[in-house]
């Protein structure tokens, strides 16, 4: 396949920053701060309702400056472009990628009048359900108002709801408790079906296919489930479904008034905009649903037309660029200052990293160098406890993103201005570190026998230098969320171009899903001569012997 553009290493800007990434690795943090007084307001942007500080990366306005010409050099523009335009960027695939139309208003027109056609009539379908179930005017089988609602799915039909529904907790009150079950081993499920109560339970089986090996096996056994209790002719009312599937949700019985498409123009990771995030619409209700769509519909129009300069997803990607290529930080740690976004970290991880975990390029050639970080973290408070001494102090080096509500989520403000705290003391802490002089001075205070005192020192000299960006907003709200999400997903175009890969396929996850639809009659019954490789077959001997 040909790529329109030369990949980011191919450029000639690309050894220029090669060159200023060598001169920067003898600069401390601390030190660029020293230089110039005014680095805040050189490198920190505020658009969109979003600040993001970007002062305590390792970079200086020359290295910016290049990395502008960077994106240029590899026609991010242009690609841009091609995808509000509807053109087939997911070139393995043959797909246009337009998760930008899900979230568009009225009269936009992104992806043309069909595709907006399409979108606006099956948002006002998804809406109205989701209202329904919600104010309790769709009810159950026995005529009760559901309380409890089970999105069944895996990938980017659990983690993009599931997170939501999470971080916008605070807006959900009065709607249905809603679960997320994903696992095949059936212990979530099973869980959430211990206190369940049949008659006031909606399933809602989000699978674009209705096959999913995980999704079809919980859903079965949630039917099964329910059937026991209220009878097969129950189960209509009581399952919806997000699939494109007709005979398997005929099959199944599914409802035939709750079923909600999707479209192969939309990737699974970039879907909760669509009536994959019904879960999402029935908890937060219509309104702030559309909030939602509009934050991230905000954030597109952003990435579209801001200049590299002030262009937050763009300047994001490209520190990840500077980060991973140059100052060769493999992994990214995601610390959210606010409980109520613990999922983040790990919805960014499919996001990222399966977008963006590649080894060859758009033309099929091996690509140049690496691609998509690592992406790892915790809320930050529980993170500062547990795995901020590596980042401190360990041998293994991140990047670092703070995402740092200024209200809080629940009321607490006192507390929330204790995590404010918190976050800024890390960021400032890992940016300038503390040298020996420090140590030093610091244990002659407390008069230390010189021993002792020289001991302790190398223990407790921090390097700093670590690179991070502070990402600040007023309020985990809906509109925000939606920025947030929105701000990720084009910071991940961003890399992909500059890389020269496709961000929209995903089939290095394929290999393994058929070789466990290949190996699950062998693990069923080992003995009926299902085939199966031979180191499989030794451990089979012993999973045949415990199971008993």
């Amino acid at each position: 396949m040909a790529m329109s553009n030369t990949p980011g290493p191919t450029t000639g800007v690309w050894a220029e920053l090669t060159a200023h990434a060598t001169r920067l690795a003898a600069v401390p943090v601390r030190e660029l701060f020293e230089r110039d007084p005014k680095r805040f307001e050189r490198f920190s942007r505020e658009q969109a309702g979003l600040l993001l500080d970007f002062s305590r990366q390792r970079w200086d306005e020359i290295v910016l400056a290049k990395l502008l010409q960077l994106a240029d050099a590899v026609g991010l523009r242009a690609r841009i472009d091609a995808m509000w335009r509807g053109e087939h960027i997911n070139t393995t695939e043959d797909r246009a990628v337009l998760h930008v139309a899900l979230r568009q208003p009225p009269g936009a027109a992104i992806g043309g009048a069909d595709i907006e056609k399409t979108v606006m009539t099956e948002r006002t379908r998804m809406l109205s359900f989701a209202q329904g179930v919600r104010s309790g005017t769709i009810r159950s089988s026995t005529q009760a108002p559901f309380r409890l609602v089970v999105n069944i799915g895996i990938g980017g039909s659990d983690l993009g709801p599931a997170m939501a529904v999470q971080a916008l907790r605070a807006y959900t009150s009065g709607a249905p408790r809603c679960e997320f079950v994903s696992n095949i081993d059936g212990c979530h499920l099973a869980e959430v079906l211990e206190s369940a109560d049949p008659q006031t339970t909606l399933f809602i089986v989000s699978s674009k296919t209705f096959t999913t090996l995980e999704t079809r096996t919980n859903a079965n056994s949630a039917r099964a489930w329910l059937s026991a209790k209220l009878g097969e002719k129950a189960v209509p009312l009581h399952f919806a479904a997000v699939s494109v599937n007709t005979p398997a949700m005929d099959k199944f019985g599914v409802h035939p008034q709750y079923r909600f498409q999707m479209w192969d123009w939309v990737g699974g990771r970039y879907s909760v905009w669509s009536s994959i995030g019904v879960s999402l619409a029935i908890a937060i209700g219509a309104q702030n649903f559309v909030d939602f769509l509009g934050g991230g519909h905000e954030m597109d129009e952003h990435f579209r037309t801001t200049p590299w300069q002030e262009n937050l997803p763009a300047l994001l990607g490209l520190a990840a660029v500077w980060n991973i290529n140059f100052m060769n930080l493999p992994t990214l740690a995601v610390l959210p200052y606010d409980d109520s976004l613990r999922r983040f970290s790990a919805y960014l991880q499919q996001l990222e990293m399966e977008s963006n975990g590649k080894s060859v390029m758009l033309d099929g050639k091996p690509v140049q160098c690496q691609t998509s970080a690592v992406i790892w973290g915790e809320p930050g408070n529980n993170a500062q406890h547990s795995f901020f001494q590596l980042l401190h102090q360990g041998s293994a080096r991140a990047a670092l993103d703070f995402l740092l509500p200024v209200r809080s989520s629940c009321g607490n403000q006192a507390q929330q201005n204790l995590a404010i705290a918190s976050c800024f003391a890390q960021a400032e802490a890992l940016a300038n570190g503390q040298f020996a002089e420090v140590v030093r001075a610091d244990l002659e205070r407390q008069n230390l026998p010189p021993a002792q005192l020289e001991a302790l020192i190398p223990h407790k000299v921090d390097p700093g230098s670590r690179p991070s960006t502070i990402v600040m907003f007023r309020q985990t709200d809906p509109a925000t969320l939606g920025r947030l999400i929105a701000l990720y997903e084009h910071a991940v175009l961003t890399q992909s171009v500059v890389w020269g890969i496709d961000a929209f396929d995903q089939w290095g996850v394929e290999l393994g899903k058929k070789l466990c639809e290949q190996l699950a009659p062998a693990v069923e019954d080992p003995d009926g001569g299902h085939p199966a490789p031979a180191a499989v077959m030794k451990l089979l001997a012993t999973v045949e012997k415990w199971r008993r």
